[in-house]
């Protein structure tokens, strides 16, 4: 009978130690599964953000471009339920909402300027909210009120639109690894921003063009890029010399015709934060502002530039194509070769696996006047 109890009492013990053992592997296995269900990335100022893995709902704040990377990183926007007025704007009339119509459905009354309506936030329900790195205090907002709120910086390379780009697909594919593009992307505009310097690396000093980049235009007042904004990166990738360069400024600064008559430009680009065309600046359709004694204008060297996904001066998705757009405009004899509607087809096939027709690559290079608007109002 001892024996018995004695076998029994053993037996008993055994089974605790596996249950123990059971439960403290269930403990372990639920700890993985934690792990496993969140990501963990540093984003452009470097705060370290843990975001749940299986993201399906997203804000983007003040950091215009960003809707339309994501949507074409994802090859969808049904993820994107709120984003800035800019945004929406850009995407009504690009190719943007062809391709992805539902971004359309995002809302936009949460965000005012910089200003975000934390109730509006809160209804949206968001997974991660992406905001621009430069405005700390809506970060800060943010992340008190519990939002995975990761910074997205423009200016943290110094305006380089390629680099720029690159970090941005970069960080990306480090929230969503199972859409990685980061080689894809890094590879393609790298290699046409080594093309471009091949061809203009040569040019003398003296025999550069000197650009004028029109970034806004209205009947009182315009602006430039001076030395610290995408103007001056985007001159200097191409061989060019940005006449603004003088002016010590940060992003975008004020100018007047008796600036750009001294300047002369060879050559002047009109971003689409304006709504203005090359017309408007041949026939002095805007306010009363005299453009016919400048040399761009006596040759009629005045495009508008491209609207891709979104609105090309800055970096984005098209910055590669941007980039050779800008140098077959300014130095068409040393592009002869490039045809920038195949080039565009080819980037978004080949980087992205998205189709587009000759119709809609060529499309990009006719934007619609609406674009330049940054409010739906």
């Amino acid at each position: 009978m001892k024996k018995v109890k004695k076998v029994l009492c053993i037996l008993l013990c055994l089974v605790l130690l596996l249950s123990a053992v059971g439960c403290s592997a269930k403990k372990d296995d639920g700890k993985k599964n934690d792990d496993s269900a969140v990501v963990t990335v540093v984003d452009n100022n470097g705060n370290t953000v843990t975001v749940k893995k299986d993201i399906q709902r997203i804000v983007v704040c003040d950091i215009y471009p960003i809707p339309s990377v994501l949507a074409v990183f994802f090859d969808s926007a049904s993820k994107i339920v709120g984003m800035a007025q800019p945004s929406m704007v850009a995407a009504k009339n690009s190719l943007l909402s062809e391709l992805y119509p539902e971004i359309l459905n995002a809302e936009t009354g949460f965000i005012d300027g910089t200003t975000v309506n934390m109730e509006a936030l809160a209804a949206l329900n968001p997974d991660v909210v992406f905001y621009s790195s430069g405005n700390k205090e809506l970060g800060k907002q943010l992340t008190d009120a519990g939002y995975a709120a990761i910074a997205i910086s423009a200016n943290k390379w110094q305006y380089n639109a390629i680099e720029t780009l690159n970090n941005w697909i970069d960080l990306l594919s480090q929230l969503f690894p199972e859409n990685n593009k980061s080689e894809k992307v890094r590879t393609y505009s790298e290699s046409v921003y080594n093309m471009v310097q091949e061809r203009v690396s040569s040019i003398p000093d003296a025999e550069k063009a000197k650009v004028f980049f029109l970034f806004q235009y209205s009947a009182s007042n315009i602006s430039t890029s001076g030395n610290s904004f995408f103007g001056q990166w985007w001159a200097t990738a191409i061989g060019a010399k940005n006449v603004g360069e003088e002016l010590d400024s940060d992003k975008s600064t004020n100018v007047n015709m008796e600036q750009i008559y001294k300047w002369d430009p060879d050559f002047i680009f009109i971003t689409n934060f304006n709504t203005a065309k090359p017309d408007d600046i041949y026939n002095n359709t805007v306010g009363s502002f005299d453009w016919s004694g400048v040399k761009a204008v006596k040759d009629k060297n005045v495009y508008k530039m491209p609207l891709g996904m979104y609105r090309t001066y800055t970096a984005g998705v098209d910055t590669p194509i941007t980039l050779l757009w800008l140098a077959k405009a300014t130095y068409p004899e040393r592009f002869e070769d490039v045809d920038i509607t195949a080039k565009t087809k080819e980037y978004y096939s080949d980087v992205f696996g998205i189709t587009l027709t000759d119709e809609q690559s060529a499309r990009i290079f006719a934007p619609l006047t609406q674009a330049g608007k940054l409010s739906v109002k």
